[in-house]
């Protein structure tokens, strides 16, 4: 028997893929926050929609810069994730703090994740919707990944402290190699 769910709570059952964190950089200074709310926009340039709130410290270092990294860590990496989306880069330096890894990116001043299985430096592609609805549309500009571990699990979140991991492959022809 189906039953109503409160509305507040559909974000639950849309979790748009893996958690990721996403650093940027301003004046200097370099900054990571935990994001889940992003989608592929399409395959060739890569673009990903990200939903970045003003009221994150990441929000203004993103729209002055218009650069960023999205980092996806390995599911083992949620204890550190769930740290970095409890504070603010606002109030402290969380690479310092957390004793979160860190090393140059190629492309732009957002720092990579070493710690984390692939690295995409991104720039802004368009952010016409960015003052209605927070969403920046990112262009992946160069991507990065550790081979030995390709097959990493991701961790998902299902709001409220509650997280999946991702389960087993299954393999259906779809017409493309």
């Amino acid at each position: 028997m189906m039953k109503a769910l409160p509305l507040s709570k559909v974000y639950q059952l849309l979790e748009p893929g893996p958690v990721v964190l996403l650093t940027t950089a301003r004046e200097g200074r370099p900054n990571v926050m935990a994001m889940s709310w992003h989608m592929m926009m399409e395959f060739e340039p890569p673009l990903v929609g990200c939903i970045v709130s003003n009221a994150n410290h990441s929000f203004t270092a993103l729209k002055k810069t218009g650069e960023a990294v999205i980092a996806i860590p390995p599911a083992e990496f949620a204890p550190k994730v769930v740290e970095i989306g409890n504070c603010s880069g606002r109030d402290l330096d969380k690479f310092t703090t957390l004793g979160l890894a860190m090393k140059p990116a190629k492309l732009v001043a957002a720092p990579l994740l070493p710690d984390c299985f692939a690295n995409l430096e991104c720039r802004v592609a368009d952010a016409r919707l960015v003052t209605r609805y927070g969403l920046f549309v990112l262009e992946v500009i160069q991507a990065w990944i550790d081979p030995a571990r390709r097959a990493s699990k991701t961790l998902h979140h299902r709001g409220f402290g509650t997280f999946a991991v991702d389960g087993d492959l299954i393999h259906l022809a779809s017409g493309k190699p």
